[in-house]
């Protein structure tokens, strides 16, 4: 599948009827508020018939999930209205060379099941090319203003996720080395190309001391227990052995070796109140009989501590039955004993927040320990807090993945609509601002609409609602169809620009090439982690 992308028409390459550019609607993805002008009583199709003979454009800024199914919905909802979707233009504007941002560089490598929506991906954009254009290496508020884009389109879609991190607010979280987030960690191991640098962190913080089977002697607290932090420890667990044949970065094995001597997963509420899912615990699990060298340890006491009146209330409502299963799955674990002594310890521990970072007592710049308070759990079914106790309990560790919850940040000329305690962008079913006589509507999908939650199948949902609004909005036709003389003209200003393009059928080239020299045999590719690398390729003829 990935080989056949390079045989896609380019985008400039593709043909344009006479009539095609003579009255044209530029929608491009984005997010905002406007209750009173989604109030109407005339139904988007009934409009959008009336407006047959236009053709439409859209643009949307990001490629991953959000927005490549804010794509696929708009083209097949404008059909479903009558539109002809040759008489449809979507752009995808991504900011890296490659497509698919959080499937390609946020799911775990060994989860490769969840990575095959990227084929529903190439699909599209292969049988819609020429109608849903990738337009890869374009930032987005320096190549190209959001200003510039709503002027010249009617709708402008911001799909770009999270790009940044919520915070402990701790001492010693931003100046001690051998703190990061989970998210550059995860990103380093998966090849993003702006993290390749984490991992001369990663492998000082880890140290060089390891034992006969390789297995780095260090301590790593991960903070946090949503999915993302067990799959952090979980790949710390594993170590190299356990990944050669997934498409880990090849840069990243020799650093975690054959995984760390212990980890900690430490969360300030109790079992039934965590993030995680059964099948991320499961796999936590069965690290031992699958021959990991690696044990999970869950403590009794813990689960009792956190089995509050309340939480027993959780476990038995409508919604608990997830939970319970997971419960039950822990009280098993924590009477398990491991088939053999293990190498390497998984610490699953619960009721316990994070109040100090401490530097070690050889290099105070670098993390020694993490000071902890024992909590306990207090209020309602559902509102339940963590409250300190003052019992303090240190636990050492040389690396430390803050795993809290990614954070939304603004593009430039957007920050009107931001909210910047929540990382999103404030608006109503997707529209952030609505067109005017100079400018389309601005929109948002995705985790920049709705914060970071939720598995990648909930952005179909999400971008069902978004494309909704848009077609809602387009139905009133406030910003005048562009004459030929002011038609928009992005690739021509990228041009003059300077900015190299990666079109799909670049894609398909760095997708061909990631498939050569693996490690493996079983290895699906072997990514190209330099910007520069993945151009020179793109632009191969």
């Amino acid at each position: 599948m990935l080989a056949s992308c390079r045989f896609q028409a380019g985008r400039f390459g593709r043909i344009t009827s006479p009539t095609h550019w003579q009255a044209q609607f530029h929608l491009v993805a984005a997010s905002g508020p406007a209750s009173s002008y989604l109030a109407t009583s005339i139904t988007a199709q009934q409009q959008l018939l009336q407006h047959r003979s236009l053709s439409y454009k859209i643009a949307i800024v990001g490629s991953g999930p959000s927005g490549c199914y804010t794509a696929k919905y708009l083209l097949s909802s404008l059909e479903k209205h009558g539109v002809n979707k040759h008489d449809v233009s979507i752009r995808v504007l991504e900011r890296l060379p490659t497509p698919f941002g959080l499937v390609r560089f946020g799911v775990a490598p060994d989860h490769p099941e969840v990575k095959n929506v990227e084929n529903d991906f190439i699909r599209m954009f292969r049988d819609e090319h020429g109608i849903i254009q990738y337009y890869g290496n374009v930032h987005v508020g320096v190549d190209v203003s959001v200003k510039e884009l709503r002027a010249k389109h009617d709708a402008v879609v911001l799909a770009y996720g999270c790009e940044s991190d919520q915070k402990l607010g701790i001492k010693g979280e931003d100046d001690l080395a051998g703190v990061l987030s989970a998210r550059q960690f995860v990103a380093w191991y998966n090849g993003h190309p702006d993290f390749v640098h984490i991992g001369e962190q990663v492998e000082r913080a880890l140290g060089t001391e390891q034992d006969e089977k390789g297995i780095r002697q260090a301590s790593v607290v991960v903070v946090g227990q949503g999915n993302v932090a067990l799959d952090c420890a979980r790949i710390l667990a594993k170590g190299a052995s356990g990944l050669f044949e997934t498409d880990i970065a090849s840069h990243a094995l020799p650093v975690i070796g054959n995984g760390a001597k212990h980890v900690s997963i430490v969360g300030r509420r109790g079992h039934v109140q965590g993030a995680f899912t059964i099948k991320e615990l499961r796999e936590l699990v069965k690290l031992d009989e699958e021959g990991h060298d690696a044990f999970l340890k869950v403590r009794q006491s813990e689960l009792d501590l956190g089995a509050t009146d309340a939480s027993m209330k959780e476990l038995e409502s409508p919604a608990g039955r997830p939970r319970k299963r997971i419960d039950k799955l822990l009280r098993d674990a924590a009477k398990k004993e491991p088939t053999s002594w293990p190498s390497k310890l998984v610490d699953l521990r619960f009721l316990l927040s994070p109040k100090e970072f401490v530097g070690n007592e050889l290099d105070a710049s670098e993390l020694g320990s993490i000071v902890c308070e024992r909590t306990i759990l207090q209020g309602e079914p559902g509102k339940q807090v963590a409250i300190g106790t003052g019992e303090l309990e240190t636990l050492s560790a040389s690396l430390a993945l803050v795993s809290i919850g990614y954070k939304g940040v603004a593009l430039p000329g957007t920050d009107e609509w931001f909210d910047e305690r929540r990382g999103i962008m404030v608006n109503e079913h997707g529209l952030i601002d609505p067109p005017n006589e100079n400018m389309g509507g601005l929109y948002a999908s995705g985790w920049l609409k709705r914060g970071p939650s939720g598995i990648i199948g909930t952005n179909i949902v999400d971008a069902k609602d978004t494309v909704s609004t848009i077609l809602h909005v387009l139905k009133d036709g406030q910003k005048p169809p562009l004459s030929n003389e002011d038609d928009d003209d992005l690739d021509e200003s990228l041009r003059k620009r300077n900015v190299t393009v990666v079109d799909w059928e670049g894609v398909g080239r760095i997708f061909d090439a990631e498939r050569h020299s693996l490690r493996s045999e079983l290895q699906p590719r072997e990514k190209l982690t330099s910007v520069t690398k993945q151009l020179e390729v793109a632009l191969m003829r």
